[in-house]
């Protein structure tokens, strides 16, 4: 392992925690400015690391149908809990200064799963896996998207921390389907689900108990 290559692969992995932490909340945009900040520069990491999202691949569409239906399932199921159900309502307010169609239509599949789905498993993690083998690969590219959400956990007024645990778990889960599938396509559709389909379901929980309570 040749020392260039690490310090390759080092400034790989600080440009991106540099963008999310510090550069992108200095700018003082919008939300629709930071999706498009965002997706910029997600594209341009992928071109400047040669990155391959495989975006077309059959198996990562299958993998990611597959992945995208049973947290579909998951989210219906919450929602024939009354108590869950209750619990999951209580996070409806949370996206931020747009409608809650455009958050789920545009800014949660652009500025959230393109770009960080284009990021981590389509350029950084086939990267670290190259540089330290894929074990390796995994765990520092899952705790590298966990310390992306540092700003943004801080914006929301989140557990720094316990966002830090949260997303590492989910970038392992996440980087471990980008490499069965062998696309980035099928991370990208669990991604979307989960986020997309928490902010849809959290609302429709929230009617849900409205209509019950009139």
């Amino acid at each position: 392992m040749s020392r260039l290559r690490v310090a390759g692969t080092a400034a790989a992995v600080a440009v991106p925690l540099a963008w999310s932490n510090w550069v992108l909340p200095r700018l003082g945009l919008g939300i629709r400015g930071r999706t498009a900040a965002n997706a910029g520069f997600a594209t341009g990491y992928a071109l400047a690391l040669h990155g391959r999202p495989n975006w077309c691949a059959s198996r990562g569409v299958r993998y990611g149908l597959v992945s995208a239906s049973v947290v579909a399932a998951g989210y219906a199921a919450t929602l024939a809990i009354p108590s869950v159900r209750h619990r999951l309502g209580e996070f409806a307010d949370r996206s931020p200064e747009v409608s809650a169609a455009e958050w789920v239509a545009v800014h949660i599949p652009i500025g959230t799963v393109y770009s960080e789905e284009l990021v981590f498993r389509a350029t950084l993690d086939p990267l670290l896996d190259k540089t330290f083998g894929t074990r390796v690969g995994a765990l520092l590219g899952a705790a590298t998207f966990g310390l992306w959400h540092i700003a943004p956990a801080r914006a929301a007024g989140d557990s720094v921390p316990a966002t830090i645990a949260a997303t590492s778990v989910g970038g392992f889960v996440l980087g471990r389907l980008r490499r069965r599938a062998e696309s980035a396509t099928a991370p990208a559709f669990l991604h979307l689900a989960v986020n997309a389909g928490g902010a849809a379901a959290s609302r429709l929980a929230r009617r849900l108990g409205s209509f019950r309570r009139g």
